[in-house]
């Protein structure tokens, strides 16, 4: 069973969404909100690309998963140096 889960989550990250796949997916969760029935259908067929409901579903708790870790922050924020017209990012 171990070797199953594994494939599984292997299969999981290798899941990969486009820009355009990301921006689908936004603009349904915004149509399709928690009170929706069938959220995660409606989801998966507005995103398309042959994303399940359940590769949105664990797609959305990633992203809520980041913004508390940003909003917790543990999450260093870039060190912007603004040198005349153009900003460069510096790491710490």
């Amino acid at each position: 069973m171990a070797s199953s889960s594994i494939a599984s989550s292997r299969r999981v990250d290798q899941s990969t969404w486009t820009p355009e796949q990301n921006k689908k997916f936004e603009r349904a969760l915004a149509v399709y909100d928690k009170d929706t029935p069938d959220r995660w259908q409606n989801v998966a067929r507005a995103v398309g690309g042959g994303k399940s409901p359940d590769d949105v579903k664990r797609h959305y708790d990633r992203l809520v998963e980041d913004l508390i870790f940003i909003e917790s922050a543990q999450f260093p924020l870039p060190n912007y140096k603004n040198t005349g017209k153009q900003l460069h990012w510096h790491s710490c």
